[in-house]
């Protein structure tokens, strides 16, 4: 990207210690969209604050030294909670970019305690859209992080999530001087809760590779693809649209198949867990019809009649149904090359508590 977009930006982070909050810190930190005069970390934990401060801490003297020092000049660390509407208001004073990363995302989890699901997944959105409403605030953009679960949805983490993107979108009407926009995630390579650390810790003990059904399909997307998600869509956006990006999927089977190679471990198939899904849709039917292609991204317009701008003429239709993951599934070859890339087979050694480390 050419421009500086985030140069000079006040940017808060919900949820910042997760994976992604993380990486995408690190990012903003590193200036390679400009460097921000202030980013603000909102989360609860006060383990995952200290041990990122530590992180961050040790870059002195490294070959990263610029992020330490941008570190040490922009970065403040909040303990908060996006379900106290309190927390939030005080976090977003003074920003003008919002990027709402906190999630209860593990689907058991959450359909055992749907009503925690309720009060970050929803009402935490709520409390962001009303706190950039209030007057003096000056957000001028809000990214809602969302996830592939949202569409079409069969559990409570993509009930929950799909209607924060609803909550986001309608914010454009609530809040009308900030562009509310989402993004939309597959299943994040090496992040907490995804299968790649538990099937290398399986092999590695030479145990056998449990799998919920080897049919069952998976959009992949690294942690980088992921903030270069949020990062376009910062760029490139308009009110009330999700951003997706066009990721490659691949069958649960296929990716242990992929990891174990030669190594001989068995796999051992244990059943589908509470709320989930064989296949994953990324953009259902109905909203291929509001489908704009931007780069390697699409672009899905909301449907309140208010944000949505009808296509000119010569804008082509990029999708003609769903976007999904049992749709352009990768082979064996194409998923090992997929792992090889970043780094994540099995003779990597992959430290996974660094996992937000990982680069292309």
């Amino acid at each position: 990207m050419a421009k500086k977009i985030f140069e000079g930006k006040k940017v808060l982070v919900t949820g910042g210690t997760g994976s992604m909050g993380k990486t995408l810190v690190k990012r903003l930190l590193a200036g390679e969209d400009g460097v921000p005069e202030k980013i603000t970390v909102l989360s609860r934990d006060e383990a995952k604050q200290h041990d990122m401060r530590l992180d961050f801490m040790h870059l002195q003297g490294s070959t990263d030294e610029a992020i330490y020092d941008n570190f040490k000049r922009t970065l403040e660390f909040r303990i908060g909670d996006v379900r106290s509407y309190e927390d939030v208001l005080s976090a977003m004073r003074g920003c003008d970019t919002v990027i709402n990363a906190a999630a209860m995302k593990q689907v058991p989890t959450c359909e055992y305690f749907p009503h925690q699901a309720v009060l970050t997944n929803c009402i935490g959105a709520e409390h962001v859209v009303r706190a950039a409403a209030e007057p003096n605030m000056n957000v001028e953009t809000v990214i809602g992080v969302s996830t592939d679960k949202a569409v079409q949805p069969v559990n409570v983490m993509g009930m929950s999530k799909s209607i924060q993107e609803r909550i986001f979108i309608a914010g454009n009407l609530t809040a009308p001087n900030t562009r509310f926009v989402c993004v939309r995630y597959g299943n994040v390579l090496a992040s907490r809760g995804s299968v790649i650390p538990l099937f290398h810790k399986q092999i590695k003990s030479g145990k056998a590779v449990t799998l919920t059904d080897p049919n069952m399909t998976r959009f992949f997307i690294s942690l980088q693809e992921g903030v270069d998600t949020v990062f376009n869509a910062f760029e490139h956006a308009k009110a009330g649209e999700i951003f997706v990006l066009n990721a490659p999927s691949t069958t649960v089977n296929t990716l242990a198949k992929a990891l174990i190679g030669d190594r001989g471990n068995p796999i051992e198939v244990v059943g589908i867990r509470p709320g989930e899904k064989m296949h994953e849709i990324m953009i259902s039917t109905e909203e291929s019809a509001r489908t704009r292609k931007v780069g390697n991204f699409y672009g899905v317009q909301a449907m309140l009649p208010e944000l949505y701008e009808t296509p000119s003429d010569n804008e082509n239709r990029p999708l003609q149904s769903e976007f999904s993951s049992e749709n352009n599934v990768m082979g064996l070859e194409d998923t090992i090359t997929l792992l090889q890339r970043h780094k994540l087979m099995i003779e990597d050694d992959v430290d996974f508590n660094q996992a937000s480390e990982l680069l292309r």
